[in-house]
């Protein structure tokens, strides 16, 4: 009797099935493209950029390639994981197609940019209003965080340049909306730059603030409800008086520098003056504490604005900078929102953090290197990253439920849209069936149930 030798068994491969289709689970994306209205939406918005006779639509082209990038692509070429499934993806131009409408797009400018993000944020005013109390301004707020992205080039691209880590490649400026605890997050500004751009330039920001606005329903374009976040790169006076202009009347948490006259007056703040931090459960945060700053470190910034510092015990093994004091490591921020406790409004920006949580899965997400050698085209590009982590931010806004609206892109794709099916044709009608053994195939057709409940666009 021969004893099997290894841990796996061994399956015999040949090639040629054709029922077979794989990531099958994609499925769940182009159910919520469909009922988003997005692929009308970039259809329409990219007729102007459609040859006559043309066999493929413009429109269709970039979806393609964005749901290739949300499946897991980093590359144009990658849209030939697409072609490989026409039953659930339908036709796909081929890659020297795809190719070319980059091009023509890079060549449009801002024309074209203009284009794709109006069509994107009409379709997520219809999201949100599909999604309900699930949206992210359930709760009559909205915010936005901005945040740089260091993006590393491995070749010598247009516009590339050392960075301040000692890196080489760009520094773009991003825009998250916040979905809160229960919930990702959704771009809604990408801003292209070189790697040697600053991170405390303020018309950066502001330009940064103008494009993730515009992608915001109308009615949180300007007014209190919708409150800006940033890290210290934000907290300069240029960046603040923007943000309080009046008429524009946005509220703003933006970090701030320890400079040596904050240092001061923080030396000169009466221990009674402080304030417990708080977690977001409401339990009080160990080894850390809030206050409020007046007086004359206030001069020269907008009226009404507030300096809210923080001390708190340093980490085991973080080092303590000059600024610090009493083996404290200090934080700032300034805001403009009044009638709240100071504890509350600390957490609330600390809770900006979540930012880093929509950068990782940016990287995840076709933002891991600019694949592309010009920077107009690379802005494009930016443009589809959007759009696929748009998808990954809707899809479980709209379809799933519980711990799994939590789960990132690398897990969505390990466990929903890798999973392989069997085309079956019954009936004059094309049938997909998931694995049954699969451990997510309920999840899969739950989520695709309460997509199919959803009403049509228009």
């Amino acid at each position: 009797m021969k004893k099997r030798i290894g841990s796996y068994p061994r399956v015999r491969i040949e090639g040629g099935g054709r029922a077979v289709v794989s990531q099958a689970g994609g499925v769940l994306l182009v159910e919520t493209v469909r009922k988003a209205g997005l692929d009308t939406a970039i259809s329409a918005a990219l007729t102007p950029w459609r040859k006559a006779r043309a066999v493929h639509d413009p429109g269709k082209i970039l979806l393609d390639v964005a749901l290739a990038v949300a499946l897991g692509g980093d590359c144009l070429a990658d849209v030939a994981m697409l072609r490989a499934g026409p039953a659930v993806f339908g036709p796909v131009a081929s890659d020297p197609t795809v190719s070319r409408l980059i091009d023509t797009l890079a060549a449009s400018g801002e024309k074209a940019l203009r284009a794709i993000r109006a069509a994107r944020a009409e379709v997520r005013q219809h999201v949100w209003r599909l999604a309900g109390r699930e949206a992210p301004d359930a709760g009559g707020t909205v915010t936005v965080d901005l945040d740089g992205v260091l993006v590393i080039a491995h070749s010598d691209k247009e516009d590339a340049a050392p960075t301040w880590k000692r890196t080489y490649g760009h520094h773009p400026l991003m825009g998250f909306i916040d979905h809160g605890p229960g919930g990702t997050g959704e771009p809604v500004a990408a801003l292209l730059r070189p790697g040697n751009a600053g991170s405390n330039t303020a018309a950066d920001h502001i330009t940064a603030a103008q494009l993730a606005l515009a992608q915001l329903p109308k009615k949180y374009r300007r007014g209190r409800r919708t409150l800006i976040r940033t890290d210290s790169a934000g907290g300069t006076h240029d960046f603040v008086a923007w943000l309080a202009q009046r008429g524009r009347w946005l509220s703003y948490s933006v970090g701030m520098v320890i400079t040596e006259q904050v240092h001061q007056h923080v030396l000169k703040v009466p221990a009674s003056a402080w304030t417990a931090a708080v977690e977001a459960d409401g339990e009080i945060r160990d080894g850390a504490w809030a206050a409020e700053l007046t007086g004359d470190v206030l001069d020269g910034w907008p009226k009404g604005m507030r300096l809210i510092v923080r001390k708190e015990r340093p980490h085991p093994g973080a080092q303590l900078r000059l600024t610090d004091a009493d083996g404290m490591r200090l934080t700032c921020f300034a805001t403009n929102t009044v009638g709240r406790p100071i504890a509350e409004l600390e957490l609330r920006h600390r809770l900006r953090a979540r930012a880093e949580d929509r950068i990782r899965a940016a990287r995840a997400t076709g933002l891991r290197n600019l694949p592309l050698h010009r920077t107009a085209q690379n802005r494009i590009w930016l443009e589809i990253v959007q759009i696929a982590l748009d998808l990954l931010a809707w899809m479980p806004m709209l379809a799933l439920t519980g711990k799994a609206r939590l789960w990132e892109p690398r897990r969505l794709r390990l466990r929903l849209f890798t999973a392989a099916g069997q085309l079956v044709t019954t009936g004059r009608r094309r049938i997909l069936r998931l694995a049954r053994h699969w451990p997510w195939t309920g999840h899969v057709t739950a989520a695709l149930d309460r997509l199919t409940q959803l009403p049509n666009p228009g």
